[in-house]
C-alpha cells in the first residue's frame, strides 16, 4: 500500500465536464424500461469490524441485468450517439431514443458500426446499447480477459475481436481499426483528439450519485464523510468527485482514490503532477482496473480535487468478496465482483496501520462511502473466489 496526498486546490470542474450533462443523464436514464434506483445499503457489521462510524454501500450488481455501473455510461452513449448520427443523416432534430429503440430506423443503421476496447463491463454495456438501437458493435478485448465476458457480449450480438498484451494494447488497436472503418469509437476512456463521446459515459454514471443523493435523505442519513472510489483509467472517479461537488458543496466528503498496485497509472500521475503511462506488467485480480493510462477528462476533475491517491496489493480482495457474501453480523449478503472491492480491500488494509489511517483522516467516527461496481460479472471466477477459505 502506498499514499500519495494530494493538496487539493478544490478547482471548479464545469469547464471539464458540464453539470448540465448529469440532470440530462439522469432524466433519460431514469424513463428507461426496468429502471430501478440500485439500493445503498448501511452495513454496520463491517463498520464496526472495521473500526469506522459507519460503511455506505451503493449495491451495483444487478443493474439493468448487466451486474454492473457500467450499464449507465456505454449504453447511454451509444443512444446519444446514434440519435446525433441520424439526426444529421435525415435533417430530422425531433427523434427521440424511443424511436430509435423501437427499430424504426434500423434500415438507416444497417452499416453503422460501434467499437470499443474492454476489460469486460464496459463492452458489455456498448453491446447492450448496440443491440437496442439495432448497430453493428464489435468489442476488442486483450487476452487476459476471460472467456465468460466474452460469451456475455456475443450474446448481445456483438462481435469479439482479440489482441496480444493488455487493456491498453487493445484501446491503441481500437483507435486503428475505427479510423480505417469509419467506425464509431465509444470509450470510456478519454485521449487527445477524443474528448467528446466519454463525456456522456461519465454523465450515464452519475445516475449513481443522483441516486445516492435522494437515498441519504430517504433514509435521513448523513452525508459521508469520506468517498472511496476505485481508479481505473478515471472516468467514474472524476465523474463522482465532480457531481460530489455540485451536490454537497463544501461539505463534499473526503475524495480518496484507490488503484491496484500493479495498474496505478492515476497515483504515478499524480505523484508527477500530469498524466503518467504506467505499463501493466502483471494483471491484477481486480480486471476492470487494470489500466495503464489516464483518461484526460477524468484527469482534469481528479487532479485539483482528490484528496489522497492510495495504491493496495491483491492479497485481501478475495476476503473482501467473502465478507460481503457472507454478511458480517447482521449485514444483508452481498454479490460482490473482484473490482467492486478496491475500497473495502483498503479499509482491511488500514485494520494493521494506524499511521496510514490517520493520515487518511480515518477514525471511529468516519462515514465511509464504497461504490460496489459490479457483482458476479465473471460467474466462475466469482464462485471458484467465494468457495475458497
Amino acid at each position: 500500500m502506498d499514499h500519495y496526498n494530494n493538496k487539493p486546490k478544490y478547482a471548479k470542474t464545469d469547464h471539464v465536464l458540464n453539470p448540465s450533462k448529469f440532470d440530462q443523464a439522469y432524466e433519460c436514464i431514469k424513463n428507461w424500461p426496468d429502471y430501478e434506483p440500485t439500493p445503498l445499503i448501511s452495513l454496520d457489521g463491517l463498520a464496526n469490524d472495521m473500526g469506522v462510524g459507519n460503511i455506505l454501500y451503493k449495491d451495483e450488481s444487478h443493474r439493468f441485468g448487466l451486474k454492473s455501473f457500467k450499464a449507465l455510461g456505454g449504453a447511454y452513449a451509444v443512444i446519444h450517439v446514434v440519435r446525433e448520427h441520424l439526426k444529421q443523416l435525415l435533417s430530422d432534430t425531433t427523434i427521440t431514443d424511443e424511436d430509435i429503440k423501437s427499430g424504426k430506423f434500423r434500415q438507416h443503421l444497417k452499416n453503422f458500426t460501434v467499437v470499443t476496447a474492454t476489460d469486460g463491463n464496459h463492452g458489455r454495456s456498448v453491446a447492450w446499447g448496440a443491440h437496442q438501437c439495432g448497430t453493428n458493435c464489435i468489442i476488442y478485448m486483450h487476452k487476459a480477459v476471460s472467456q465468460s465476458r466474452a460469451i456475455a457480449v456475443e450474446l448481445l450480438g456483438a462481435t469479439v475481436v482479440w489482441v496480444d498484451g493488455n487493456y491498453d494494447d487493445s484501446l491503441t488497436q481500437v483507435k486503428a481499426d475505427a479510423i480505417k472503418n469509419e467506425w464509431h469509437i465509444i470509450s470510456d476512456t478519454s485521449y487527445e483528439g477524443y474528448m467528446f463521446v466519454p463525456k456522456f459515459v461519465m454523465a450515464g454514471y452519475s445516475v449513481m450519485t443522483s441516486e445516492i443523493e435522494n437515498q441519504i435523505k430517504e433514509q435521513e442519513l448523513e452525508i459521508p464523510t469520506h468517498i472511496i472510489i476505485q481508479g481505473g483509467v478515471g472516468g467514474l472517479a472524476g465523474t463522482i468527485c465532480s457531481h460530489a461537488k455540485i451536490l454537497w458543496g463544501d461539505d463534499r466528503p473526503r475524495f480518496i482514490v484507490v488503484e491496484p498496485e500493479k495498474a496505478d497509472c492515476l497515483f504515478q500521475s499524480a505523484k508527477h503532477g500530469a498524466p503518467k503511462l504506467v505499463k501493466v506488467e502483471q494483471e491484477t485480480i481486480m480486471a476492470g482496473l487494470s489500466c495503464g493510462e489516464v483518461s484526460l477528462i477524468g484527469w482534469g476533475i481528479l487532479e485539483d480535487n482528490t484528496d489522497d491517491f492510495v495504491t493496495v496489493g491483491d492479497d485481501n480482495v478475495p476476503s473482501a468478496m467473502r465478507l460481503l457474501a457472507s454478511g458480517v453480523g447482521d449485514d444483508p449478503k452481498i454479490e460482490a465482483g473482484e473490482s467492486a472491492v478496491a475500497g473495502l480491500a483498503l479499509l482491511m488494509e488500514l485494520k494493521d496501520n494506524p499511521a496510514m489511517t490517520s493520515a487518511l483522516g480515518i477514525d471511529e467516527n468516519s462515514r465511509i462511502l464504497l461504490f460496489g461496481t459490479e457483482g458476479a460479472t465473471d460467474q466462475e471466477i466469482y464462485d471458484k473466489i467465494i468457495a475458497e477459505n
